[in-house]
């Protein structure tokens, strides 16, 4: 938790990919899939795709360019720690953290890839930037996302006629979290909490069934039953606004008067329910679904910087970011005073 608001969030900046796909191409493949007609898989009317060899690290950089046409070539220069959280990491084990670095010509003390934290990642890292800095006694840190698993995973010719396979979609973002530096959008609150228990509720199948390092015919993709659906609609329900509304009273906020809330974006019945259970009307809480679909630990970063860029999110106002990860194993709230670009 922070307790006084000398972090802070200096810029964010999101990237889509140019392939934009529309609601019809997966029905041409469309199945008879029993969950088709589940709420978790009413269908967004665009998402963006990855190119063809468009990796992680391509996208963040994609991310950090827009950063640097806004503040200048140097503004990276004194990044002491970066962090990266890749949805599908292209090499097993490690992350692209090294490679963003080496790419951006950093030097930084920490390079740390975050493979926990799910669609509530751009919180946990806030939270770590934060210790990190801290720790090394002030400075700038990265924290970048990539979501590159729609184009990869649901498309694959045996999982793109599934009810999941129109959700998610590719894209990425990059942020500036600086400590102890003047100027930005001060953190004011951030919480995460980790529930170990529901942590094997999320899968990776394939049919026949096989570990996802074994070659096989079956190609992976998620788990998804009904049972399962209905507990993680029930843990979905629950979480987001619990965290929210812990940092809203740490903060000293009541929910209903917070100016925004920003969440991850799984499909319209969860955020629908999220902004009704913070008392909240439709027009503060704004998300890239139609658009962009589920984008994963992307969705926050990007709607932030699409409600920034066009004006609706302005300085001084409070923006409380929420999100719950995979089948309700983390959950995290962080919130900020927007301070202007």
């Amino acid at each position: 938790m922070i307790t006084d608001p000398t972090v802070t969030l200096l810029d964010v900046a999101g990237y889509l990919p140019e392939k934009r796909i529309p609601a019809a191409y997966f029905e041409q493949f469309a199945e008879d899939d029993q969950l088709a007609g589940n709420a978790m898989f009413r269908v967004p009317a665009y998402r963006h795709h990855a190119a063809e060899g468009e990796t992680s690290a391509d996208m963040m950089m994609a991310a950090a360019h827009t950063l640097t046409d806004r503040h200048g070539a140097d503004w990276f220069d004194d990044v002491d720690v970066v962090l990266t959280h890749s949805q599908l990491p292209e090499v097993p084990v490690r992350g692209c953290g090294g490679e963003l670095a080496h790419r951006l010509g950093l030097r930084p003390r920490t390079v740390l890839d975050v493979h926990n934290g799910g669609c509530a990642a751009f919180v946990h890292m806030i939270e770590i930037a934060d210790a990190l800095l801290r720790a090394g006694g002030g400075g700038k840190a990265i924290v970048a996302l990539a979501q590159n698993s729609a184009s990869q995973v649901f498309t694959q010719e045996q999982v793109r006629g599934k009810a999941q396979a129109p959700i998610p979609g590719d894209g990425a973002a990059m942020a500036v979290v600086a400590s102890n530096v003047a100027g930005g959008s001060p953190v004011l609150g951030v919480r995460c909490h980790s529930f170990g228990q529901y942590s094997g509720d999320m899968t990776a199948v394939a049919e026949p069934d096989r570990k996802y390092w074994e070659a096989g015919p079956g190609q992976i993709h998620i788990g998804f039953t009904d049972a399962k659906i209905t507990k993680v609609l029930a843990r979905g329900n629950r979480m987001v606004p619990e965290v929210a509304i812990e940092v809203a009273d740490e903060i000293g906020v009541a929910p209903a008067d917070l100016d925004w809330l920003i969440t991850n974006q799984p499909n319209r019945i969860f955020l629908r329910n999220w902004r009704e259970a913070l008392e909240l009307p439709e027009s503060k809480h704004p998300d890239t679904f139609d658009e962009c679909g589920n984008l994963f630990g992307v969705g926050i970063p990007v709607t932030l910087d699409a409600a920034v860029s066009d004006g609706r999110i302005g300085v001084g106002d409070v923006v409380m970011t929420a999100a719950f990860a995979h089948a309700g194993d983390f959950a995290g709230a962080a919130a900020f005073r927007w301070g202007g670009r």
